[in-house]
């Protein structure tokens, strides 16, 4: 059986900034926007926290059945190191995947119905990263979903819950975001391709090769930023976000120096925390402007 300390490893907390800052950032454009709602910002917290937990367990459980976890560098998995069985860590998914579509209906009561269908799309998606019979996260469209999901779609959905507007600011601040959490994958991807190309996962990282994934992932970081600054033209307190940027620095230089295996584990975590500072900046800057 696996302790309290490796079912909390397993859900992965070093990508809860993933989850955080998109609401974060939606919930800083509805203040913006003079409409802020409570109720409906902690409801989209509890489904964007539970989502994350749910497709960490999804990915564990998948990875872990088709063999891909037996030879990692990275942290622990469950089934990979056979602390848990693919059945108890099936069980854990669905678990938090329940918590995000209780706490979805609740949020589609106050705001819009709607938002099932977008919720059943997103526990869809979570899913099939690397479970069922067509995972994408095997076809190198990870980065893709993940820009969609956790940039516009959290972003933009977080901004609505709590206006009932799809505003053009929601938009453009998701981008950013986005991005900031593309460049997660990415470092993860890094640190796992030459398992993953053993094990045939095609992810991006894979297709690019190593210099170019690198290179992707500079850019990753140098984008979100320029893309505040344009936001900055017409909303001058999100330019606090650029307080953010020194923290990208370190990580940077740490990939483009050719840093593999465990030295890319503390990337990822820097990644992270990158995310989380940008995100509370730019919702702290929206808030006043």
């Amino acid at each position: 059986m696996a302790t309290p300390a490796q079912w909390l490893a397993g859900a992965r907390p070093r990508t809860l900034p993933a989850a955080v800052a998109p609401v974060l950032v939606g919930t800083g454009a509805a203040i913006a926007l003079d409409g802020f709602r409570l109720v409906p910002a902690l409801l989209a917290l509890v489904v964007a926290l539970a989502l994350q937990v749910g497709v960490n367990y999804a990915n564990d459980h998948s990875d872990g059945k088709r063999g891909t976890d037996a030879d990692r560098v990275g942290p622990m998995r469950l089934v990979g190191s056979g602390a848990a069985t693919a059945r108890q860590v099936l069980v854990a998914a669905l678990a938090a995947f329940a918590v995000a579509g209780v706490a979805g209906l609740a949020l589609a009561a106050l705001s819009s119905w709607w938002l099932v269908a977008v919720g059943a799309v997103c526990i869809a998606a979570a899913w099939t990263y690397t479970g069922g019979p067509l995972p994408y996260g095997y076809r190198a469209l990870g980065e893709v979903f993940v820009f969609v999901f956790f940039g516009p779609v959290a972003v933009v959905g977080t901004t609505y819950v709590q206006t009932r507007t799809l505003p053009g600011l929601a938009f453009a601040v998701s981008v950013p975001v986005g991005l900031l959490i593309v460049a997660i994958l990415v470092a993860n991807n890094l640190r796992d391709i030459e398992g993953d190309a053993r094990v045939g996962k095609r992810t991006l990282a894979v297709l690019l090769g190593d210099r170019g994934t690198r290179l992707l992932y500079a850019a990753l970081l140098a984008v979100p930023f320029a893309v505040v600054a344009a936001v900055g033209v017409t909303r001058p307190w999100a330019l606090l976000a650029l307080a953010a940027a020194p923290l990208a620095l370190g990580p940077a230089r740490t990939v483009l120096a050719g840093a593999r295996g465990p030295a890319l584990i503390a990337v990822l975590a820097s990644t992270g925390l990158l995310t989380l500072a940008t995100g509370v900046l730019l919702a702290a800057g929206l808030a006043l402007s």
